[in-house]
């Protein structure tokens, strides 16, 4: 047979940022692909409608309010997945910010608070993580949700794309380091999607035409268009695929914006 497993059977993944957007998407997603699903948030009401979900399809939500930028909040998080779920096999570093203010005007404590959620988060998460899967012995699956802002210059502000850029490269690093281990590393770089995120941004017509104008196919992404390829990451199919970095971008990273 040449074409491989797809499927997230029996597999227990954790996956950040799961209340909302993106990681509500994959989290989700997994759950339809068979994985069972640790979902990691400050806001319970938000993990709670995520699990409503995932329930629906006869599988396991273990709703775990975490601070994933709080050291010892992480790894009391992954923890309590062990505890509950036995193992870890999959993690989506997914939770992330932006504060969009002009290079003059950021402050440190802007250029700390988006580093510390959208970067030292997720390494810290991938320490834990990685120690883990170290000490079981079977390998696993690391997903860094990135942005097409870590490739080309936009208009997001310094911050969010030096701390997406730094994701990026941490992928490359931990997939060199950890592949002995049977550890595969990647990431998804994303252009505008419908989340809640971009939700106001959207809402400017002009905006959203500037969007359309360096993008080859003319469209905002949908959220289920980010699941199929973190299933692919997160499976068999993707199993010599690692510290890569891959675009659903709509082709927006051919000539940048």
């Amino acid at each position: 047979m040449f074409l491989p497993s797809f499927r997230l059977d029996g597999k227990i993944a954790i996956v950040t940022g799961a209340g909302r957007g993106i990681g509500k998407a994959i989290a989700i997603g997994f759950a339809e692909a068979g994985a069972n699903v640790a979902i990691l948030s400050r806001t319970v009401e938000q993990l709670e409608e995520t699990a409503r979900s995932i329930e629906q399809l006869d599988r396991r939500a273990y709703i775990i309010p975490t601070d994933i930028t709080d050291r010892e909040a992480v790894k009391n998080a992954v923890a309590e997945v062990i505890k509950q779920a036995g193992k870890v096999d999959i993690l989506v570093n997914n939770a992330g910010m932006n504060i969009r203010t002009a290079a003059l005007e950021v402050t440190d404590a802007e250029w700390e608070t988006i580093m510390n959620t959208n970067l030292k988060s997720a390494f810290m998460m991938s320490q834990e993580v990685g120690a883990v899967m170290k000490k079981q012995g079977t390998g696993g699956k690391f997903i860094n949700i990135a942005s097409v802002a870590g490739h080309v210059a936009l208009r997001t502000g310094v911050a969010y794309a030096a701390s997406k850029a730094a994701l990026i490269q941490m992928t490359k690093v931990l997939a060199f380091e950890w592949g002995k281990f049977g550890i595969q590393v990647n990431a998804i770089g994303p252009w505008y999607f419908q989340t809640p995120l971009t939700e106001k941004l959207l809402q400017n017509q002009e905006y959203v035409n500037d969007i359309l104008a360096v993008t080859p196919l003319k469209r905002i992404g949908q959220l289920p268009e980010l699941v199929g390829p973190a299933v692919f990451l997160a499976s068999d199919a993707g199993n010599y695929v690692t510290g890569q970095t891959l675009f659903v971008d709509g082709g927006m990273t051919i000539h940048g914006f």
